[in-house]
């Protein structure tokens, strides 16, 4: 995994840019925390691409950028980040057809699979991406994202070309960018939906999974090559889970590759659980192994755990459970309230994700587990993603979520402050005229109508059925971005790799056709998934009922957000003091319980952090 940013300027030459003393350079910096391991750029006329590499397949070999040459004359040339999981075969087809190599990387093969395919390599890709090519012989610029949108990639128009990164960072590095917010980059931060094609910042777009964007003299055009279609499932059931488990044997085998050390992410749960028992499968059958594995927890957690609304079992004991069961090289990273309470761990999650983080102190855990992990690893897997996939969360199978009217986890986020006895919402603290101004149940519903519109439909499908597609899409089309971008961030903030087999393109588009009656046929959650693998689960983990990430129930926690709250107050210079409700988060010092700070004071604390790191103007 790597860092990727870039400029073409077709009215400037760029060829007397330097790598470390221009702007090129300063972008290229902003992508170290993604490649630790070595960084270049590479110049020509009207372009500069910089690249920060973190080492996982062809440690010699795999330096970038990486061109391709003929003649003595460059023909391409590639800033790329992620893994093409298929890059061996791919080598072998062309290699058939006359292409030779170099080195052993995945890089190269996607160069040489576009010079081969041109623009329709697309189709032979398996993996995780986000790449920036440069075509010499045309003199334009392709960027490229995977079809989940597992790899970030952004982009910024300018007069005479475009501004490109892996994150938000890297184009604010260029002075023609400015960190501007206007209202409708505003609803977009707070209403938690995961708009495709939207970063915020105004003027700056991140490009949707499955396309592409071709950026010429004459202009830009973006190209979906890839997408979620509505097909007739022929399968039967016992076929259906069959082939659901060949697919996962598949995707987990490839994702085992790696020439660093490789572990898994392990909660206990059944997706992780799936995923750990798979790699273990898998390294035993190719003469490798054990299996590492991680999983995180919290100090005395285990120990004094309470159960609430969304967690009746802590992770702990089923994690071991797993790990015992295949033989895994186990660690729990505990992680301890005063890291968490730290306001410079607080502020690195903040600089990591470029925005505020939307799930406050689960993000922070996040990377702090991951700070640990990448001191013995370099590469995880995890097992993100299965919910969207086989429709595992409560809300599935919740009537009144599914026809809601509204994305189904906002509904399901608004029943559970109301179970829990919730007073402060989550923008309770900010100004009644910003909220007002920004019509956030207004832009949801805009957003919903949207992502409704886009959805495929099959012919022929009982209300139900036709129902229950759309929830999945609007799933695996909107809120897996929230989670694929969080965990991207957190991790690569660390200079860890983390692959996701459930976004396996050939089984989310599998999974997405089958009928709603075969996912819940058991009458539970993610029914596939679960007897596909239940011969690798022990009872307890493939029995246990659904639990989502950890999060601390120590109440100094919240105690520690109410004395930064405080403060804040005290501070007549705060950079979010204007956007505040100043009496209610006076009130809510005072006497909110603690539940209440956690909900509405996470934001508050992670909105002045960003405003005063990016120093951004709002237009609102």
């Amino acid at each position: 995994m790597c860092g990727i940013t870039g400029w073409v300027a077709f009215d400037r030459d760029l060829s007397t840019e330097h790598a470390t003393d221009t702007t090129l350079g300063a972008m290229t910096e902003t992508m170290l925390c993604r490649g630790p391991d070595a960084g270049g750029v590479w110049l020509d006329r009207h372009v500069g691409l910089g690249h920060r590499r973190l080492a996982v397949i062809d440690i010699e070999g795999g330096t970038q950028p990486m061109t391709v040459d003929q003649d003595g004359r460059t023909l391409l040339a590639v800033s790329y980040s992620g893994e093409i999981y298929n890059y061996r075969e791919l080598r072998d087809q062309l290699a058939a057809r006359g292409h030779s190599f170099r080195t052993r990387s995945d890089t190269e093969v996607a160069l040489h699979a576009y010079l081969e395919w041109g623009e329709d390599f697309t189709a032979h890709l398996n993996g995780m991406y986000a790449f920036a090519l440069w075509d010499t012989r045309r003199e334009e610029l392709l960027l490229v994202r995977d079809r989940m949108g597992i790899k970030p990639l952004y982009w910024f128009e300018t007069s005479d070309g475009v501004i490109f990164g892996s994150e938000p960072k890297a184009i604010l590095a260029h002075p023609a960018v400015t960190a501007a917010v206007d209202v409708e980059g505003f609803a977009e931060l707070l209403a938690f939906v995961k708009t495709p094609g939207h970063a915020v910042y105004r003027g700056m777009r991140e490009l949707r999974p499955g396309h592409t964007l071709r950026v010429r003299r004459e202009g830009i055009t973006e190209r979906r090559y890839w997408s979620l279609e509505a097909r007739e499932h022929t399968d039967d059931l016992d076929t259906t889970i069959g082939h659901v488990r060949e697919l996962l044997d598949d995707i987990v085998a490839r994702q085992l590759v790696a020439d660093v050390p490789l572990c898994t992410l392990l909660s206990g749960g059944l997706d992780s659980s799936v995923i750990t028992a798979l790699a273990a499968k898998g390294l035993a059958e190719t003469g490798h192994g054990p299996v590492r594995s991680f999983a995180v927890d919290f100090v005395g957690q285990t120990e004094n755990f309470r159960p609430d609304a969304l967690r009746g079992t802590p992770d702990g004991p089923f994690a071991h459970a797993l790990a015992t069961h295949v033989a895994a090289d186990h660690s729990v990273v505990l992680l301890d309230t005063a890291d968490l309470m730290n306001r410079a761990n607080r502020d690195v999650v903040v600089t990591a994700r470029d925005l505020p983080f939307s799930l406050g102190e689960g993000d922070t855990s996040l990377y702090l587990l991951f700070k640990e992990i990448r001191r013995r690893s370099t590469v995880a897997i995890s097992g993100e993603a299965a919910d969207e996939v086989f429709g595992g969360y409560s809300w599935f199978h919740d009537p009144q979520a599914v026809n809601s009217g509204t994305f189904p986890w906002l509904f399901a986020i608004e029943q559970g402050f109301a179970a829990q006895n919730t007073r402060l919402a989550p923008n309770a603290l900010l100004a009644p005229g910003l909220l007002a101004k920004l019509d956030i149940p207004g832009y949801q519903r805009a957003r919903y109508e949207e992502a409704l519109a886009d959805a495929p439909r099959l012919a022929g499908e009982t209300s139900l059925e036709r129902r229950m597609r759309e929830v999945s899409y609007l799933h695996l089309t909107r809120f897996v971005q929230i989670l694929l971008d969080r965990k991207d961030r957190a991790s690569m903030a660390t200079g860890l790799e983390v692959r996701v087999p459930f976004c396996d393109h050939r089984l989310v588009q599998y999974v997405f056709n089958a009928p709603w009656a075969m996912k819940s046929f058991d009458g539970r959650e993610k029914s596939l998934l679960r007897a596909a693998c239940r011969d690798v689960l022990p009872d307890s983990i493939a029995e246990r009922v659904k639990s989502p990430y950890p999060s601390t129930q120590d109440p100094r926690y919240a105690e520690a957000l109410r004395a930064d709250l405080h403060d804040l107050l005290a501070d007549p210079n705060a950079a979010v003091r204007d956007l505040l409700d100043l009496p209610a988060v006076t009130e809510a010092v005072a006497s909110a319980p603690g539940a209440d700070i956690r909900n509405s004071g996470e934001i508050v604390l992670a909105l002045d952090s960003w405003l005063r790191r990016y120093e951004v103007t709002l237009d609102i």
